[in-house]
């Protein structure tokens, strides 16, 4: 007979899982056992949200949901933000937690909180294991997790119930959801004859597009009316951002955004493609007149950001394949040539200065890491200008907190994706004050023994909070802070680093850390943070 933690460790092995992260504690003891015995390697972070973020990393890798061990009362409250992060960002996490029986909360309350209650608002739902259903809500937490919109699940185990012996699973459980298309009718056909007549279409895809690989059909559609593309930073990269007809993601630089939205305003038909404003800024609220808008969803909208004469919810690649076969342009579109002019606007607004700086660093960093190096970056004034800059020839090759806009994240998410494909570069890009929040996962990065490039924009101040505090007339105050040795951290937990000055400098400290295979390399880009100003 099997052990309850038991099923749960095979239903998430069926998934796919092959990694859970996180920290242990008694109460999880034999949640972590079924995970090994079930072939799910357990990885120790040194705190519940960068186990979260780690998990995220596994699962842009392979494609199977992350997965996050608790314990129970401060270990979960930790994940709080993981969770969080999730249910923005659109991501297939599994939270499992360790909790008393019911009858012992009665009584006995060191370390016990409502952890149901807890979660609930930051997770697609929170379950509570039972006696005689461990398996049906084990398929019910991964099914939710993995619909649209992809996000967080949790998943209460009373300590009680965890070794306790179960019926066998049954065979059959909840069947996954088909694919759907648009039905046929009145509004499929309106909307197919609106691209055919569009005279200067554009393409806004976002991460549902990403989730349903609608990346090959939009290229397709995207050179047939030559419809240029625009993403959000989620979806870089859903067509090779090479291609003259991308334009790159956007969402939060005002200097990409006058360009961009000038080609908008300017469209005769938008069509959205699994595009969540969650992402946007407050200047992409209205950003066009619904009845130019044409909708392919992934999820029923939540929100009043925009609008659009129809929503087609299901599929997005499917949809994309129901508005567009065997249409084609009324006449040649764009004869301005706006879409070209505009990539070609974007290019100058980004290009590097001759001083070294944040521009210099990104630009030199791009052109010395091969074309297949999955990049993290962290919240901040760097990640805008990152963003804007990092040409990504595929999706998943920039990964960052774009939904919710945490700090920490792009450390354990290149963890997470070094420990899931070992064989693929990663570079993982913070601020000196995003760095200095997960110190303790650099040792964690340690005991993976991946070569992971850290590249650390140190300019002792979190300097997106002080371009606001100048713009709005309050002086620094909160914002600056002292200088941290990152060469000599690196040494001290058993990687190694170096401080970077130039890009010169930079190209051949990437170039010494590539050859390195078995530790992480830290280089630390001095910088002055007033660069900032402008730049994005």
């Amino acid at each position: 007979m099997p052990r309850a933690v038991d099923l749960v460790a095979a239903r998430l092995a069926a998934a796919g899982c092959r990694f859970a992260f996180g920290l242990p504690g008694g109460e999880v003891l034999a949640m972590l056992d079924a995970l090994d015995r079930a072939g799910i390697a357990f990885r120790l972070a040194r705190h519940e949200t960068a186990a979260g973020f780690m998990a995220e990393g596994a699962w842009h890798a392979t494609g199977a949901p992350g997965v996050l061990l608790a314990t129970l009362g401060p270990g979960l409250a930790n994940a709080v933000n993981a969770a969080a992060n999730a249910l923005q960002d659109q991501v297939p996490l599994l939270i499992l937690s360790g909790c008393v029986e019911a009858a012992e909360a009665e009584r006995y309350t060191h370390q016990v909180i409502d952890q149901t209650a807890l979660m609930r608002p930051v997770c697609k739902a929170s379950f509570r294991l039972t006696d005689g259903a461990v398996d049906l809500i084990a398929d019910k937490a991964v099914r939710l997790a993995l619909g649209d919109p992809q996000g967080p699940v949790h998943i209460d185990i009373p300590v009680g119930l965890a070794t306790r012996d179960q019926p066998p699973p049954r065979r059959a459980l909840l069947a996954p959801t088909a694919p759907a298309a648009p039905a046929p009718g009145p509004q499929l056909e309106a909307a197919r004859a609106a691209l055919a007549r569009a005279e200067r279409p554009v393409m806004l895809a976002g991460v549902g597009a990403v989730a349903h690989r609608a990346g090959p059909l939009a290229r397709e559609v995207c050179a047939r009316f030559g419809m240029p593309l625009l993403t959000t930073y989620k979806a870089k990269g859903l067509i090779d951002e090479a291609d003259p007809l991308c334009l790159g993601g956007h969402g939060l630089s005002p200097k990409s955004d006058a360009i961009v939205r000038h080609l908008l305003d300017r469209a005769d038909l938008v069509l959205t493609l699994g595009y969540d404003p969650v992402e946007m800024r407050a200047g992409w609220i209205d950003p066009w007149s619904p009845e130019r808008c044409v909708a392919l969803d992934h999820a029923p909208a939540r929100h009043g950001v925009h609008g659009a004469s129809v929503s087609f919810v299901g599929d997005v690649a499917a949809g994309l394949r129901a508005l567009s076969d065997g249409v084609a342009p009324a006449r040649p579109t764009w004869p301005c040539g706006a879409p070209a002019a505009a990539r070609a606007a974007l290019d100058a607004a980004f290009a590097p200065p001759a001083e070294w700086g944040p521009h210099a660093a990104f630009a030199a960093a791009r052109a010395a890491l091969p074309p297949e190096t999955v990049a993290t970056v962290d919240s901040g004034a760097h990640r805008i200008l990152f963003s804007q800059m990092w040409r990504c020839p595929a999706p998943r090759r920039l990964l960052q907190s774009s939904g919710f806009c945490t700090m920490g994240a792009a450390l354990p998410l290149a963890i997470g994706h070094a420990a899931a494909a070992p064989d693929v570069p990663v570079l993982a890009v913070m601020g000196d004050g995003g760095a200095e929040m997960v110190l303790g996962e650099f040792a964690s990065l340690r005991d993976l023994g991946a070569p992971v490039i850290a590249l650390v924009l140190a300019d002792r101040s979190l300097a997106l909070i002080a371009l606001k505090q100048r713009a709005s007339g309050h002086p620094d105050r909160g914002v600056s802070f002292g200088g941290t040795d990152w060469p000599a951290l690196a040494r001290a937990i058993g990687g190694e680093g170096t401080w970077v000055r130039s890009a010169a400098a930079l190209t051949e400290a990437i170039g010494a850390a590539r050859a390195r295979r078995d530790r992480f390399t830290l280089l630390a880009c001095e910088i002055d943070g007033a660069q900032y100003e402008g730049a994005f």
